[in-house]
């Protein structure tokens, strides 16, 4: 069993090269077991006790979800499956050139899952395409700092 699960809506790829660089740091420096996976097909079913999971995901037009990550926003959303032992974290992708909507993928799913009775471990964390440098090189950088903090 893993011992980080990192979740990965995408659109261009971009979040999937953030999740595998977040993974390589996990493995490398923490010797922690970490799976990357895609969010398409996943259901409410899918999460299951143990890991903690990391949800790295983009933002899409104005501040919609990534199409691979709909589908498992909205079965957890339809089922309402009691989440209270779920612990999380989330690392939210977009553009703050589109400044009413930025980063909206994570806030959407960051709300659902503390709704669901989840619980975010450390701020949601915002990569900005236009001001930040390369996504998984910062990605890299924040899951670093939050794995020292949070899993000591």
């Amino acid at each position: 069993m893993s011992d980080l699960v990192i979740l990965v809506g995408t659109v261009t790829g971009n979040a999937e090269l953030v999740g595998e660089e977040m993974q390589y740091v996990l493995q490398d420096e923490r010797d922690l077991s970490v799976e990357v996976q895609s969010m398409d097909g996943l259901t409410a079913e899918s999460l299951t006790p143990g890991p903690i999971y990391i949800l790295c995901t983009s933002t899409y037009g104005v501040g919609d979800l990534p199409d691979n990550a709909q589908d498992f926003y909205d079965d957890l959303k339809a089922s309402k499956p009691d989440l209270s032992w779920l612990k999380y974290a989330v690392y939210s992708l977009g553009d703050s050139v589109y400044n009413t909507t930025f980063c909206f993928g994570g806030q959407h799913f960051d709300e659902l899952l503390t709704k669901l009775g989840a619980t975010r471990i450390g701020a949601v964390a915002q990569h900005d395409a236009s001001e930040d440098g390369l996504a998984e090189d910062c990605g890299a950088g924040w899951v670093r700092v939050w794995a020292k903090k949070h899993l000591g």
